[in-house]
């Protein structure tokens, strides 16, 4: 296992933030190649390695979510959990490159297919062409040990956006803001009753009826629950701090957008979180993070959502519920980096896989996740393949409190291995 983790501590030291992963690209085209790989990087910058004849395909995404610090990122260890200091780990899917690079080192003969921006809308695996040749593909991207991943939750990006024009204001200007919440994935962490900053300050500014919007900066990802929002507001009343909330006086005068008022409200109205449950897999079936707003100086104003699904015809209806709800505010719509559910189904592969993690962790469950995997895609573009997810326990992913179980990622390592001389 120190292998795994020695390779993993030297991804962290190369960036990887989504759309900015070229020096970890081409850190692991070099390590395949001196281990005797063949490589291919196609023109959305996935990556195919392979050797020999092979039945399995390992997959995973190279690309992290950044935040806080990262990507410069300090890890640590904390009774048996591998942290970071002030930034988000990277263990989702660093910890599963990390596994891949020691099976290179080992000379397996297998496939590796690494995609591309995964975080940001599964942009890699759409665009995946490569003729794989294994019958199998295990993915390496769910975060539960013990635990065998058979079906997902499809997904779209919605974004509304209108220009305002600024006028004259009145009253005291201030800055509001939300900071420091604890933040997650938008996608597994959405039940868990996590606070988002944007709700939080929508709701202190309707509540005390602030209609003078100045500009607000809020959100950090589409895939993270907001940790952070910051308002510039006018009010002819005296605002305090409360709760999450703090307040700060500026000696300003700044104009104020015409329309900031329906903004606030449309914050208020927004149902963020889980739409619906889905009790047969005892997850979310139906949420939406309202992820990320933003206002600029020339009256821009952009609102970014992260719609789920467990099935497509519901995310159609979430997302055309969404669509009509941002145009009864002005808005215009756009629908970007959508990708399909994939529908749980058992077989002989997840069934293979099922018993080697028994034989593991003394246990092992069929599950799905209400959070994009490349199976969704990657499921349809190569339907001769049978598909499996699994993957070591980490923790709060998408965030600075990201943490990976050590001795989790030993296992699953152990895991993997069986896996490969099974097949």
């Amino acid at each position: 296992m120190s292998s795994v983790i020695n390779h993993f501590r030297t991804l962290t030291q190369i960036p990887h933030c989504s759309k900015e992963a070229d020096k970890l690209l081409d850190f692991l085209v070099d390590f395949a190649k001196t281990r005797g790989y063949k490589v291919e990087v196609d023109e959305v910058k996935n990556i195919y390695i392979f050797k020999g004849s092979p039945t399995l395909c390992l997959q995973a995404h190279y690309d992290m979510v950044c935040m806080g610090k990262a990507p410069t990122i300090e890890v640590y260890e904390e009774d048996g959990w591998m942290k970071a200091k002030n930034s988000s780990l990277g263990a989702d899917n660093g910890m599963a490159i990390a596994m891949m690079m020691q099976l290179m080192d080992e000379g397996e003969e297998l496939e590796f297919l690494l995609t591309s921006d995964e975080e940001v809308g599964l942009i890699g695996a759409n665009e995946v062409a490569f003729d794989l040749k294994s019958r199998y593909m295990l993915n390496l991207d769910s975060e539960d040990e013990a635990e065998v991943y058979i079906g997902c939750a499809g997904g779209a990006d919605i974004t509304a956006s209108k220009i305002d024009i600024y006028m004259e204001g009145k009253g005291t200007c201030y800055e509001v803001a939300v900071k420091g919440l604890i933040g997650g994935h938008s996608g597994v962490d959405i039940d868990k009753g996590i606070p988002s900053a944007i709700k939080i300050l929508g709701e202190y500014l309707y509540d005390n009826n602030i209609t003078q919007l100045v500009s607000i900066y809020a959100g950090e990802r589409r895939n993270s629950i907001p940790a952070n929002a910051v308002a510039i507001v006018r009010s002819e009343i005296t605002l305090k701090n409360s709760g999450d909330v703090q307040v700060r006086k500026l000696n300003e005068k700044p104009l104020v957008l015409r329309e900031g008022q329906k903004a606030i409200e449309l914050i208020h109205c927004f149902k963020h979180g889980v739409r619906a449950q889905n009790k047969e897999l005892g997850i979310p079936d139906v949420s939406i993070n309202l992820a990320i707003i933003t206002a600029d100086e020339k009256g821009g104003l952009t609102i970014e959502t992260s719609a789920r699904a467990m099935d497509m015809q519901a995310l159609e209806v979430l997302t055309e519920e969404t669509i009509h709800f941002f145009k009864r505010y002005g808005f215009e719509v756009s629908v970007e980096d959508k990708y399909p559910a994939w529908k749980p189904e058992e077989n002989a592969f997840t069934n293979l896989v099922s018993h080697q993690m028994e034989e593991i962790f003394g246990k092992s469950e069929m599950m799905a996740i209400h959070a994009g995997l490349e199976c969704g895609v990657l499921g349809e573009k190569y339907p001769h393949m049978q598909l499996a997810s699994i993957g070591p326990t980490i923790r709060y992913p998408h965030s600075t409190r990201e943490m990976v179980k050590l001795d989790s990622v030993a296992k699953t390592f152990q895991l993997l291995q069986k896996i490969i001389k099974s097949v």
